[in-house]
């Protein structure tokens, strides 16, 4: 209905990044590519890397677009998402340009609440996991490994500058309490990404590349950085594919590091 895709245009494996813009910087990363849909927020990509078929459909921002992305495109045969954005860190180790992979999100998003309670967990798929940080170490990144924290509004859910000054009393702690939790980094898609998955019997993960860090209020241009992130989430995907081959020879549901080597 939205992403104007059909059953079949799609890959098994999708990277959705929030800005279309974004997308054909991602099938850069691959052998080759071509557009299959651009409608609204939504533009969809499908190609070659290493001889896996992938594909990438931008979700647009917050839980809401993100949400319609998920099931329209699990409808059309998508079952494994990996988002690939940028966000705020919030440790002071975490510098500008420098990647995060989440483990899992605070669900400080409205969006899933209408499928399941707020006691319900937002965590990456394991594999998922596993496959970017093999991906981040074989391309030689700076990661960081965390829990995100998903919020529905850009400026008053991560404090940023807002219109007349305005701030509310709850506001004066939130940064710090989420550093000290130790909690990554700031976003906006990924609670939706990972519950959908678990709910849906999917796999979600999340790599992002750091464009400021609001702890030591450092800021660095996030092009070059971006790209990285692409090359490692594309790099995820052959890792995972060869991991699906090795489970489906060998009759296992789960793959797990002895497997590589039965």
């Amino acid at each position: 209905m939205h992403l104007k895709i059909k059953p079949g245009e799609v890959s098994r494996y999708v990277l959705t990044p929030g800005d279309p813009g974004r997308v054909p910087v991602i099938g850069e990363a691959w052998d080759s590519f071509s557009e299959v849909a651009h409608h609204r927020e939504y533009r969809t990509i499908r190609g070659k890397i290493d001889g896996v078929d992938i594909s990438a459909c931008s979700h647009g921002v917050g839980g809401p677009s993100t949400d319609i992305a998920v099931v329209e495109l699990s409808n059309c045969g998508a079952d494994t998402f990996i988002r690939v954005g940028s966000c705020a860190a919030l440790q002071p180790e975490m510098a500008p340009g420098d990647l995060i992979i989440s483990t899992g999100a605070l669900r400080l998003t409205g969006t899933v609440d209408a499928y399941v309670d707020k006691a319900y967990p937002a965590v990456a798929d394991h594999e998922v996991l596993m496959a970017l940080i093999q991906a981040a170490e074989e391309l030689g990144e700076t990661y960081h490994v965390g829990l995100a924290a998903s919020v529905d509004s850009f400026y008053a859910g991560e404090v940023n500058p807002m219109p007349g000054d305005f701030r509310q009393s709850k506001m004066d702690t939130v940064l710090e309490d989420l550093t000290r939790a130790r909690v990554a980094n700031f976003e906006m898609e990924a609670a939706t990404i990972f519950t959908l998955c678990q709910l849906f019997g999917f796999r979600g993960g999340m790599i992002c590349s750091v464009g400021a860090n609001r702890v030591t209020r450092e800021r660095a241009d996030s092009a070059d950085s971006i790209k990285r992130c692409c090359a490692v989430a594309s790099r995820a995907v052959v890792i995972l594919a060869g991991w699906d081959a090795q489970k489906q020879r060998s009759g296992k549901r789960h793959f797990y590091p002895a497997l590589a080597s039965a």
